[in-house]
């Protein structure tokens, strides 16, 4: 039990650090090359920050454990709506323009709904799979032209430290990042199946606590820092971002790796749950009260949003608790 833990424990930092040096190669590269800052924010670094799940999901998969990968998915969806985003909002209350969100959360909402209906049959199937990667690619390249000409959003991706290094020292970076998020994520998916086993409880319940928090750690940080610099469509985008891929990248691996029947507490708790905490997010944004400015006013997260975010976080990890 012991050297399982040390090796989550392990797996989990140099996979954030892993990620970071990751992202900092890929951005460069594709600074090098004359991509423009919003385009690399858009892809590179939003792929960037959900590689540890999807590395996760891949090794977990292949490894036979399907319903960790599953699991890694929905938990970090609900991880990131009701910790990332409930604390960073209480730490920090938000102005969202509403131009920023008028693609971006529909799309994830919609997402949300279409992935539920592929799964109520109670498989992950290849099919599904592929058709979640498929439109994971489609939304990325309609954000990607939609966003590219939106002023305000380039501006505050131009405000972005992004890492530049020399060509040599990007592409070291890059190699060095991916052979360390394989090699991590291996470790982290060994220890955690290890502790579900010695432990008695479910690898998806695994991937619901120890490896959707520990995933979730980088969006906590890059949120909040976002949020204290002032760059609220970059904080939320953050989050709807890295939800639209946990749901079409990194649940989806399970399916194209290999076919997966879901267990009744998939259909029955985890993915209401993620699916209520995308629409009570919804809810907030769309109904918060709002601030008239230019271009259509904001909406306004304030700390009563994160109170009500956190809570819901809480409750669901006590409803999962009474379910052990």
């Amino acid at each position: 039990m012991i050297l399982a833990a040390a090796a989550v424990i392990i797996g989990l930092v140099l996979l954030v650090w892993s990620a970071d040096l990751f992202v900092a190669g890929a951005a460069s590269i594709a600074e090098n090359l004359g991509l423009s800052p919003v385009i690399i924010g858009l892809t590179i670094v939003s792929l960037g920050t959900s590689a540890p799940e999807i590395l996760v999901s891949i090794t977990a998969a292949l490894a036979g454990a399907g319903e960790l990968a599953v699991g890694n998915a929905l938990g970090s969806n609900i991880a990131n709506i009701g910790m990332v985003l409930g604390i960073t909002v209480l730490v920090v209350p938000m102005l969202i323009r509403q131009g920023c969100i008028r693609v971006e959360l529909p799309t994830l909402l919609l997402v949300t709904l279409g992935t539920w209906a592929l799964l109520l049959d109670g498989l992950l199937s290849r099919f599904d799979g592929l058709l979640m990667l498929g439109g994971l690619a489609l939304i990325l390249v309609q954000l990607v032209r939609a966003q590219a000409g939106n002023a305000i959003v380039r501006e505050e991706s131009e405000d972005e430290e992004l890492p530049h290094l020399e060509p040599p020292r990007a592409w070291l970076a890059f190699l060095a990042g991916l052979a360390i998020l394989v090699a991590s994520s291996r470790l982290l998916v060994w220890g955690a199946t290890s502790i579900a086993i010695q432990l008695g409880v479910s690898e998806l319940v695994i991937g619901l606590t120890i490896i959707a928090v520990g995933t979730s750690l980088p969006e906590l940080a890059a949120t909040l820092a976002s949020a204290l610099k002032g760059h609220t469509e970059i904080a939320i985008g953050n989050i709807i971002g890295s939800n639209l891929f946990n749901l079409l990248a990194v649940m989806s691996m399970s399916g194209v790796i290999e076919p997966l029947t879901l267990s009744g507490e998939v259909l029955g708790r985890d993915y209401p749950a993620m699916a209520a905490g995308t629409f009570l997010l919804a809810i907030a944004i769309y109904t918060g009260h709002r601030h008239r400015r230019a271009e259509g006013g904001y909406s306004y997260l304030g700390r009563t949003v994160g109170l009500l975010l956190t809570s819901f976080y809480a409750l669901y990890y006590y409803a999962l608790s009474l379910s052990l």
